[in-house]
């Protein structure tokens, strides 16, 4: 996965829930974000 700040990390979530882009690609992003203790 592309390195990305921990604020397009959770835009990039809020988007593909809002866009319905998969869920395997929102399941990598939602685990990303645990990882590092963030709240989308």
């Amino acid at each position: 996965m592309k390195i990305l700040s921990n604020e397009q990390l959770v835009a990039a979530y809020r988007d593909a829930k809002k866009n319905n882009h998969g869920t395997e690609w929102i399941r990598l992003l939602k685990m990303e974000i645990r990882k590092r203790g963030l709240n989308p």
